[in-house]
């Protein structure tokens, strides 16, 4: 039955804003118990798809963006989705590659890489704060054409298809300046993400350090045995 809602909130069946009917109409319309309808609706909650308000009732918050782990980027996942992807450049310059940028590329510690900061949006809602470490030699990267496309789409137009990675994916709390540029509050919980990727050929083409808000979006893994 929460399935069933959250598809209804994802295709915009239910759009944002929209009131949920009491639980026993809902129940009697969809034709389940009302224990039944009582636990998705709990579940969707909790998921922060849906939000309960004293004097309203239950309420259609956002449709949560939910990323299956693959190789792909978020750019291309809110594309895929219906979601109107957008990015704020807040940082990009030429800087010598950290010890962990060194060693998750590859290079020499030192190597210059270029460095980028963006704050990537779900329509005007900010979804992500996403750091990036790209090698020169596999790609001159301008600010203009970041806000126009994905990273992995200039890399792909380049030549430089990501085929393989590694993914890590944890969480944290959110910080003041970081609750801030994500418009939630301190000590919110953050969905953290690491990559690092790598062409067809074995060269790594980019290192990824990535920062989401947990309310907005989620993981998806397929699991077969």
């Amino acid at each position: 039955m929460a399935t069933r809602l959250q598809q209804q909130i994802e295709d915009g069946s239910m759009p944002v804003g929209s009131r949920l009917e009491n639980e026993v109409e809902l129940a009697d319309r969809l034709g389940v118990s009302r224990p039944t309808m009582r636990r998705a609706i709990s579940y969707l909650v909790e998921r922060g798809m849906l939000i309960r308000k004293r004097g309203v009732g239950t309420q259609v918050v956002h449709p949560k963006v939910r990323r299956p782990v693959e190789l792909t980027s978020l750019y291309d996942d809110l594309l895929k989705s219906g979601q109107e992807p957008r990015t704020e450049i807040r940082e990009i310059e030429i800087r010598p590659a950290t010890d962990v940028v060194a060693e998750a590329l590859g290079i020499a510690f030192g190597t210059e890489v270029t460095w980028i900061e963006r704050l990537r949006y779900a329509g005007d809602e900010p979804l992500a704060i996403m750091h990036n470490a790209v090698p020169l030699d596999v790609l001159p990267l301008r600010r203009e054409d970041l806000e126009r496309s994905g990273l992995y789409d200039l890399l792909r137009s380049a030549g430089h298809i990501p085929r393989m990675a590694n993914q890590i994916v944890g969480a944290k709390n959110a910080t003041s300046a970081e609750g801030k540029i994500l418009g939630e509050s301190r000590g919110a919980p953050l969905l953290t993400m690491t990559r690092t990727a790598w062409d067809a050929g074995g060269k790594a083409v980019e290192y990824g350090s990535h920062l989401y808000r947990a309310s907005r979006y989620s993981f998806e893994l397929n699991l077969t045995s």
